[in-house]
């Protein structure tokens, strides 16, 4: 267990020091995600901040067998497709946010992926399936390991693999098209 699991174990004793810091790290980053999957800024931001919420009110237990960030990460995304499920919405019937800016006029997208390259990337990867972006963001945005992965994507550590050499592909041809110059995955 990292710190981020003893941040959780000091709110579930009753420090809401714990959960601050929590939400202090991860809403930016849970932000970018969701917007991914929902591409919704409104509804990207009461899913993120269910999230928190149900961390808060229904204390779900961390057992630690991953990481506190897949634990998270998994919740949220869980409760980003019950919403897709509840609304019936499919994700071509979507409408696409540009950039998901925050009440405060902070620009999320901006303040989080901080270099114009992420910046352009991270927009030419909102291009790509729902899947493939998921795969692509936790991987090389959240640096979360195919095992990880996995267990946030509900999937195998094979199915990853595999998900992860066809996104990678999608968005080489994507880049090439857009003559972005980059690095080798």
């Amino acid at each position: 267990m990292g710190n981020d699991a003893d941040r959780y174990r000091r709110f579930l004793d009753g420090d809401d020091n714990g959960l601050r810091e929590i939400i202090d790290i991860y809403y930016n980053g849970l932000t970018l995600y969701i917007s991914g999957i929902v591409r919704n800024a409104s509804e990207t931001e009461e899913i993120v901040q269910d999230t928190f919420v149900k961390l808060a009110v229904k204390k779900p237990k961390f057992k630690g067998k991953c990481e506190f960030k897949t634990w998270l990460y998994t919740i949220a995304r869980n409760s980003a497709y019950n919403y897709l499920k509840r609304h019936k919405v499919r994700f071509s019937d979507q409408p696409f946010d540009e950039c998901i800016t925050l009440s405060d006029g902070t620009d999320v997208e901006r303040e989080y992926l901080k270099t114009e390259r992420n910046i352009e990337l991270h927009s030419i990867m909102k291009e790509l399936a729902p899947d493939y972006f998921q795969v692509l963001y936790l991987m090389y945005f959240e640096s979360l390991d195919t095992e990880g992965i996995a267990n946030v994507m509900h999937k195998s550590k094979r199915q990853i693999g595999d998900l992860l050499y066809r996104a990678k592909k999608s968005l080489k041809s994507k880049l090439e098209k857009a003559g972005f110059q980059y690095e080798e995955f």
